[in-house]
This record gives structure tokens, C-alpha cells and sequence, in this order.
């Protein structure tokens, strides 16, 4: 019989309670897959979620009717008109679905009344189903799998336990419900590392995102992402918008996603963080049915964040699509393909960053480097930046990011007119390593890097911070678009940014060779007396 999980304990820090619940999650394991745990895990912080968001909400409706002098009888009557939750965003949440009721029966329903006995799957199935009959935009999105044969049923009910005396250290509804968020971020990062390969799928390093945001700024407007994943873009620009005092509902979010399982995991994930995203009615490929049509032209999306899969060989290609204003992408590599289809989709004054395998800045393979050209020759590339290796766990190809603009010119988006211009950035050496396996970008890589596209852009945050933009030997250079055709239309930074520079130290370079030479005759001297002395010892004891 496996051992009961403890529920009782208190972690003093936000990592304690992550990493304890991830720990009392995997022994739920199993015999099932990554994948389809991925979804039992997941899917429960989703229902503990919106059961604390309705509560929350049923508490400020209760405070709200006893402060007009109502009494109990009249607030009863008026307290479950559903208008009151989901006119306020909160997802109406059915008696039989709340988390309390699930709590309470976490080993099950006996059979009472004749009624068949009820396992604690069967009743978390019965509450995603009320969940998803409550509230249209919910529809086909969550997880109904508790009551499978290989969901071990008394570990289910432990875990309910444990989810429900967390009580996520207990500050408050409004703070609980952002570190449910929380929770359900790093649950994805680490199913992207358990699952390697397929994980990139869903799953882009948070400090890749973070590059993105923090360069494009995305305050308002239409935000959209064509292969968004997790959604992990669109929280990431939520996060900068609470940064900054804003509002998340200053964005309008857009997204489409091939995958089912991950469209789904998008919805959970953007629902938690409060975010209202168009995702559309069901998940579908970008380039065989483009689920947002109306994005484009001056309904464009202002902002456009993007990590697509690298090198697709497999995709619906047709010659004659209209998005192809820039040349024909080969059939063996999407990679210019999404590139077309972001820029298809960007607003007059948008902007736009993409995640791309490092072989799209130079590749000419199938016609590539011509659209390449014709990309810099419509002034429409801002910004490129090389990234360090491996960031990705799930691969070991060098990424960069593609930045666009649809008018460069001092305006709104920078006080400094850069039409003409790219700028180049090598960031290939910052970072640090988590492990073996996986690099990290830290808040300070992340700063210079957009730090410096603003000085150069001299956008309102980098006339704020008085911050000025200069080329840098070794890191950064902003070139002229005759200076990036000499370059046959490469666009990687190490071509332009040049060697960093060396420190003079004062020492003449001759004094210099001199001393270093007498040096190493010194090291090579003392080298063959050590082995002298090696080779008499070993004949002694031979």
C-alpha cells in the first residue's frame, strides 16, 4: 500500500511550495506518460483556480449586499445570479464543481440512496464537465481523464488534499490566485524538461520570452502569436504590463496553435492569469487555415511575439499565397514562411520579434537568401540578435531573434529616425549555466540587451532612464542597409559587431613579448626537471 503524502506544512518561500508540490505531484506518476500527466497536474491547479477566483468574487457580492442592509434571505436569493461572476470575468462554478465540494469527498461518494458509489476521478470529471456546460468560452478545453484505469485514485485524492492545505501560503485570495499562476508556469517548465524534444513544443525558456517582451514593449493594442504554445508570450506581456502599472486588459490577445492538447494547456494558462485571449474555436495550422483572418493591414496586430518550430520540412506550402509578397518559401524549411506570415499580419506601426534557428540569418538555400534581401531592402528588419547556446534544453541548434518594425522613423515607437539602419547585437557570450545541460539569461543580460535597442531606437523608456545609444566593439553596432548588402544580406551580428576591444594595460608590446617569452622558457625548464625527477622515482621503485 503506498505511503500517505503529507498535506500538513507551511513553506516559508514561494520555490518551497513549488517544489513541494511538484514532488508530491510526480508520485502520481505512475503508468502514465509525460504527456497525459501533464494534463491530470495541470488540469487540477486550473480547477483550484477558478474555484478560488469564484469564491473570491461570491465573498465581494456577500460584503457588497450586507453593506446595502440586506438580509440573509434577501442575499441568498441574489447571490447566485450569474451575471454578477462572469460580468466581472470570473467563470461561473456549479455547486458539484467547487473545490470545497471536491475536498470534502477526496476519497470518493459512497453509494447512498441506491446511487452508484463515485470515485474522487469521477467526481473531478463530473466538475470539468459542469465547468466547461457553465461557461461557453471553456468549451471542449479541459481535461477529463481522472477517472481512467492507470490514475491511481488514492494518490488523486492525496493530492487534492495536499492542493487544498496548502492553501498557497494562505495570503489572501487576490495573492493566491497569482501564485496559482505561478504554480502553473513552472508545472510547464518542468514538464518541458521531462518530456526534452516534445517539451519545446510547448514550452520557450522564460528568459527567451522575456528578451522579446522587454525589447518590443507591448503596453497596448493587439498582441498576437501564430504559434503560441503554452501561451507563454502573452503572460510574459501581461507581467511587463503589471511591471508598469498597467493593465492587462490594455492588450488584446490573439493566438493560434496546431496542437490540441497544447491549445487546451494555452487556455488553462491565459484563463489563470486573467488574461482574455481570441485563440479561436479550436486549434488548426497557421498555414493550412489561418484562424485569424482579420489580423492585417491597418487591423493589424501592433505587437507580434513568436517562437515557431525550427526548420519545419513538413509544411502546407501553396505557391500562389498572398503572404508571400517577398519571395516563395522553399518547401523544405517554414523558417521564411512564418517570418512572411508575421510580417503579413503587422499593423503599419507594428512591431514584431521571432525566435529563429541561427541558420535563417545566412542561409540561401531554396531561394532563402533572395527573400532574405528583399526583407532588408523593404527597411522592415530593426533589430538582430545572437543569442548564447543552449538556452533551449529541448535542442541544442543556436537560436537568434528576428526584430521588425513596420516604419522605422522617429515617431511614437523612438525619437530617433533609424530608417535605413539595423542594428546588430551579439549576446552570444552572456548567460550562465543552470546545469550541465541548460544556460539561463539572467535580469542583468536581459537589461543590456533591451537596453541598448532602446538607446538606439531612443524610445520613451530610454530618454527616461537618459540612456544613449553608442556601438560597442564586440557587442553591438548599427549598421547602414549598404553596409548590410556588402554582406551579401547576411544578417549575423558577429559579422558587423566586430572583435570586443582589449583593455590596454601600458606595458609596450615589445616588454610585453619579452617577458612572456623568458616566461615560458622558465615553465618549460621547470617542466623537464619535474620529469626528471618523475622518471628517477619510478626507477626506484621499479
Amino acid at each position: 500500500m503506498p505511503p500517505k503524502l503529507k498535506v500538513e506544512f507551511a513553506p516559508s518561500t514561494m520555490k518551497e511550495l513549488k517544489d513541494t508540490l511538484w514532488k508530491a505531484a510526480d508520485k502520481l506518476r505512475g503508468s502514465m506518460d509525460a504527456s497525459q500527466y501533464k494534463d491530470v497536474i495541470l488540469g487540477l491547479v486550473f480547477l483550484k483556480y477558478v474555484s478560488d477566483a469564484f469564491e473570491e468574487r461570491r465573498g465581494q457580492i456577500q460584503a457588497e449586499l450586507e453593506a446595502d442592509g440586506l438580509n440573509e434571505e434577501q442575499i441568498a436569493q441574489l447571490i447566485d445570479d450569474v451575471d454578477e461572476y462572469t460580468g466581472r470575468g470570473v467563470f461561473w462554478v456549479s455547486p458539484r464543481a467547487r473545490w470545497t465540494y471536491l475536498a470534502e469527498n477526496a476519497k470518493g461518494l459512497p453509494a447512498l440512496d441506491g446511487a452508484e458509489p463515485k470515485s474522487i476521478g469521477q467526481l473531478i470529471d463530473e466538475a470539468m464537465d459542469l465547468i466547461m456546460a457553465d461557461n461557453k468560452s471553456l468549451a471542449a478545453t479541459l481535461p477529463r481523464i481522472y477517472n481512467r484505469d492507470n490514475v491511481d485514485q488514492r494518490r488523486l485524492g492525496e493530492l487534492l488534499d495536499l492542493f487544498n492545505s496548502a492553501r498557497f501560503t494562505g495570503q489572501g485570495v487576490s495573492k493566491a490566485r497569482d501564485l496559482l499562476g505561478e504554480v502553473y508556469e513552472y508545472f510547464l517548465e518542468k514538464f518541458a524538461k521531462a518530456e526534452g524534444k516534445r517539451g519545446g513544443e510547448f514550452y520557450t525558456p522564460a528568459g527567451v520570452v522575456r528578451v522579446l517582451v522587454e525589447v518590443l514593449e507591448p503596453h497596448q493594442g493587439r498582441v498576437y502569436d501564430p504559434c503560441c504554445g503554452s501561451g507563454g508570450m502573452f503572460v510574459q506581456a501581461e507581467k511587463f504590463l503589471a511591471a508598469h502599472n498597467m493593465e492587462g486588459s490594455d492588450i488584446s490577445v490573439y493566438g493560434q496553435e496546431l496542437n490540441e492538447r497544447t491549445w487546451r494547456m494555452a487556455k488553462m494558462n491565459l484563463a489563470i492569469h486573467g488574461l482574455n485571449a481570441n485563440l479561436a474555436s479550436r486549434w488548426g495550422d497557421t498555414f493550412a487555415r489561418d484562424q485569424h483572418p482579420e489580423l492585417g493591414g491597418t487591423n493589424g496586430a501592433d505587437f507580434i511575439m513568436a517562437n515557431p518550430p525550427f526548420n519545419i520540412k513538413d509544411w502546407a506550402r501553396s505557391e500562389s499565397d498572398p503572404r508571400w509578397k517577398y519571395g516563395v518559401p522553399p518547401a523544405g524549411n517554414a523558417n521564411y514562411a512564418w517570418i512572411q506570415h508575421i510580417i503579413s499580419k503587422l499593423a503599419p506601426g507594428g512591431s514584431a520579434g521571432v525566435v529563429m534557428a541561427n541558420g535563417s540569418m545566412s542561409s540561401n538555400s531554396g531561394g532563402e537568401g533572395e527573400i532574405r534581401a528583399q526583407l532588408v531592402e523593404a527597411d522592415l528588419v530593426s533589430c538582430m540578435v545572437a543569442l548564447p547556446t543552449q538556452l533551449f534544453r529541448s535542442t541544442g541548434i543556436p537560436v537568434c531573434t528576428w526584430f521588425f518594425a513596420k516604419d522605422k522613423a522617429a515617431g511614437p515607437r523612438g525619437s530617433v529616425d533609424r530608417t535605413g539602419q539595423v542594428l546588430f547585437i551579439d549576446a552570444r557570450n552572456l548567460g550562465y549555466m543552470v546545469d550541465r545541460a541548460e544556460r539561463a539569461l539572467s535580469d542583468e543580460d536581459i537589461a543590456k540587451i533591451a537596453n541598448t535597442y532602446h538607446a538606439w531606437r531612443g524610445t520613451s523608456s530610454a530618454v527616461e532612464s537618459g540612456l544613449a545609444y553608442d556601438d560597442e566593439a564586440g557587442f553591438c553596432y548599427s549598421a547602414t542597409l549598404a553596409e548590410v548588402k556588402a554582406a551579401d544580406y547576411a544578417l549575423t551580428p558577429g559579422r558587423y559587431v566586430g572583435a570586443a576591444d582589449v583593455e590596454d594595460d601600458g606595458e609596450p608590446i615589445e616588454e610585453k613579448i619579452a617577458r612572456l617569452s623568458k616566461e615560458l622558457f622558465a615553465q618549460f625548464e621547470e617542466s623537464e626537471r619535474l620529469a626528471a625527477v618523475v622518471r628517477e622515482q619510478l626507477g626506484r621503485v621499479s
